[in-house]
C-alpha cells in the first residue's frame, strides 16, 4: 500500500469529523431524540449494535426496502435488521397473519394447531430435524441445544471457534475478550481457529467436550467435512448454528455444503419480524423433552409457542421462502460483493469484502475507512451496517445494489 496514495491519519481524523458535521445537521430531530433516550436508556438504545457515532437516527417507518427516519431522510436498507429482515419490511403475507392471528387472542398459556403445523414445516425443510421446539430468539435457541447437548452427553465443555457469534451471551469475537465475556453463559469453552486443522484436533484433545456450536459461513469453512467426521469418532454432538445461514438455501447452509449436524438452531427472519427462535435435530436427542419417552428435561418459556409470533413464521414459510425466491436474492448478492470487492481492489485502499450469498461485510485493517463509507452511504441515502455488515433483503434490488457499487466507487476516489 503506497503511503501517498492513502490519506494520513490526520486527514482521516479530519475527514470523519467533517462527516460527523454534515450528519449531525441532517438528523436533528435524532440528535434530540437520541439525548432524550439517554435520559433513561443507557446509551440510548437496548440493542447495543445499532449504536454509531456520533449518534443514530431515529425509524419513523419502515416498508419494502425503505427506511425514514424522524427527520425525513429515507435510505435504501442494506443491514436487513443484522439477517433477520430478510423479506423487506411490512411483508403482506405476513402482516395478514398476525392480523388473523390477533382476531383468535395472542396470549392464550395453553397449546395449539399452529405450533405443531410450524413444527411440521421446518422439520420438512431442514433435513437433519427429526423434531424441534421453539424458542424466543436465535440466542435463547442456542443455549437451549448447548443445554440439552451437553445433558445427554454427560460432559461440561463447549467447543466454538474464534469470532464466533452465538448470542448476546455467547460471543466470542475479537474485542469481547474470547470466552470470558462478562456476559458470556458460565459454561466452559474449549476455542479453535475457525480455519485451521491444527485448532480443531486440539479442540477434540479435551476429554470433557460435550459438543460444538459453529456458525457455516464463519470464515472459508475448509474445517467443515473433518469437523463432521471428528464429532462423529468422538461422540461430540455437532450443533450447526443456521440462525443467519439458514437463508442460503431452501434447507440452509447444511444443504448448500452437505452437511448433517446433530442439532440446528434457527431465529431472525424465519420469524416474519416477530421474535422467534427454534432448536432441533435427532430424535434421540429431542427426546430428552418427552415424559413420555422417559425424557428428564423441561423447556419453560411463557412466549415460545406465541400465536403471533407462529402465526407469522408459518406465513413466512408458505408464502415468502420460495426456492427460485431465494437463489435470486442469494446471486444478486454474490455480484454485489464481487463488484465492491473489484471497486475496492482497483485501489490502495486497504479494504475488502467478504461473505456468501445475501450476506456480506466490508473490511478494513483501519475501521475509519469503512466508517467513512458508511456515513458516505448514508448521505446518499444507503444504509448498511456501521461495521459494513450487509444482509440483503427480497425487496433490495439490482438497482439499489449498483447505486451502492457507484457510491463505493466515488467514495474511493476521493480517499485516495
Amino acid at each position: 500500500m503506497s503511503s501517498e496514495a492513502t490519506v494520513a491519519n490526520s486527514d482521516l481524523d479530519a475527514l470523519l469529523r467533517e462527516a460527523h458535521d454534515r450528519y449531525r445537521r441532517s438528523h436533528p430531530k435524532s440528535e434530540a431524540a437520541d439525548l432524550n433516550a439517554r435520559r433513561f436508556l443507557p446509551g440510548g438504545n437496548t440493542r447495543s449494535v445499532l449504536d454509531f457515532r456520533p449518534f443514530p437516527f431515529r425509524v419513523s417507518r419502515a416498508n419494502g426496502a425503505l427506511l425514514t427516519d424522524i427527520d425525513g431522510n429515507q435510505y435504501i436498507d442494506f443491514c436487513g435488521n443484522y439477517t433477520a429482515g430478510f423479506l423487506g419490511h411490512s411483508p403482506d403475507a405476513v402482516r395478514r397473519a398476525i392480523v388473523d392471528a390477533l382476531d383468535g387472542g395472542w396470549a392464550i398459556g395453553a397449546t395449539h394447531e399452529k405450533e405443531a403445523e410450524l413444527a411440521e414445516l421446518l422439520c420438512e425443510r431442514f433435513a437433519s430435524m427429526d423434531q424441534v421446539r421453539f424458542t424466543n430468539s436465535g440466542t435463547e435457541a442456542n443455549l437451549m441445544a448447548i443445554g440439552t447437548a451437553l445433558h445427554v452427553t454427560g460432559k461440561t465443555a463447549v467447543g466454538v471457534f474464534e469470532r464466533g457469534y452465538h448470542g448476546g451471551v455467547l460471543t466470542f469475537g475479537p474485542n469481547a475478550a474470547g470466552p470470558h465475556h462478562p456476559l458470556n453463559v458460565p459454561h466452559t469453552y474449549h476455542v479453535a481457529a475457525f480455519n485451521e486443522m491444527a485448532g480443531l484436533d486440539k479442540l477434540f484433545d479435551h476429554d470433557d467436550l460435550g459438543c460444538i456450536v459453529v456458525e457455516a459461513v464463519q470464515g472459508s469453512g475448509g474445517c467443515r467435512p473433518a469437523l463432521r467426521r471428528r464429532c462423529d469418532a468422538s461422540g461430540v454432538v455437532l450443533i450447526l448454528d443456521e440462525v443467519m445461514t439458514s437463508r442460503l438455501a431452501p434447507g440452509g447452509a447444511q444443504e448448500r455444503f452437505g452437511l448433517t449436524p446433530d442439532m440446528t438452531t434457527l431465529g431472525k427472519y424465519l420469524g416474519g419480524g416477530m421474535t422467534f427462535g427454534a432448536f432441533g435435530g435427532r430424535r434421540d436427542l429431542m427426546s430428552t423433552f418427552d415424559p413420555s419417552a422417559g425424557g428428564l428435561l423441561t423447556q419453560a418459556g411463557t412466549f415460545n409457542n406465541n400465536v403471533v409470533s407462529i402465526s407469522a413464521a408459518i406465513a413466512t414459510l408458505r408464502h415468502e421462502l420460495a426456492p427460485a425466491r431465494l437463489a435470486e436474492v442469494n446471486d444478486r448478492g454474490d455480484r454485489l460483493r464481487l463488484s465492491l470487492d473489484s471497486v475496492l481492489s482497483d485501489t490502495d485502499l486497504p479494504m475488502w469484502v467478504t461473505g456468501m450469498g445475501s450476506m456480506l461485510c466490508i473490511h478494513s485493517s483501519d475501521g475509519r475507512y469503512v466508517e467513512l463509507l458508511f456515513h458516505t452511504a448514508l448521505e446518499q441515502g444507503l444504509h448498511m451496517a456501521r461495521r459494513g455488515f450487509m444482509a440483503l433483503s427480497m425487496a433490495v434490488d439490482e438497482q439499489h445494489c449498483e447505486a451502492l457499487v457507484n457510491t463505493t466507487r466515488e467514495w474511493s476516489k476521493s480517499v485516495t
